[in-house]
């Protein structure tokens, strides 16, 4: 009973982050979608097709269950699955995702929480492991990364929110203030 429960709610939980995440691209020009907003490079179209590419490794490769989608082999990994190339299109990697969705879904859905699988790329002594852990540790990376896509679509034109009734846009005044005030505490701590 309990297994299901667990199970029930980080599928839940993942279904709502990958939600989330596609919504940080609606409304985006190409160039705002593509283009690196950090000194890291990251942007809003590289994170999503980086977690599609750590989704679908995770719940296809991990178990025996290899991805329709085409992959780089993990320990060739240079970070082309954090970037959008010229040729790639918005479309094309949102579809990727959401066939990544389906097959990841399906491995859930077929497997017990204690079905083992084996992360090669995971060092010893740890590389077995089962359902249970990939779907925890497969959450927390889709969290991440719809966190690190609400600061930049933050920074790119003040939405934030992680569903649309959430979905909240400060007006340029009001954050400002709101800024100062923190700013200020800021300051007034470091002087203690």
């Amino acid at each position: 009973m309990i297994d299901e429960f667990a199970k029930d709610n980080l599928h839940g939980s993942l279904r709502r982050d990958r939600k989330a995440l596609l919504r940080k691209l609606e409304g985006l020009s190409e160039d705002d979608a593509r283009r690196p907003l950090i000194a890291t490079g990251t942007n809003l179209l590289g994170l999503v097709k980086h977690v599609a590419s750590v989704e679908a490794r995770y719940f296809g490769e991990v178990f025996d269950r290899p991805s329709p989608e085409p992959l780089p082999r993990w320990h060739d990994h240079d970070g082309s699955d954090l970037w959008v190339t010229e040729d790639e299109t918005r479309d094309q990697i949102i579809e990727s995702y959401r066939r990544t969705w389906d097959h990841s879904d399906a491995t859930i859905s077929e497997l017990p929480l204690d079905a083992p699988g084996h992360v090669p790329w995971w060092p010893e002594p740890c590389p077995n492991t089962n359902l249970f852990a990939i779907m925890v540790h497969v959450l927390s990376e889709s969290v991440r990364h719809a966190g690190h896509a609400d600061i930049l679509r933050e920074g790119l034109d003040g939405r934030t929110g992680l569903r649309a009734e959430h979905e909240q846009r400060t007006d340029e005044e009001a954050r400002a203030a709101y800024r100062a005030r923190i700013e200020q505490a800021a300051r007034s701590a470091s002087r203690c």
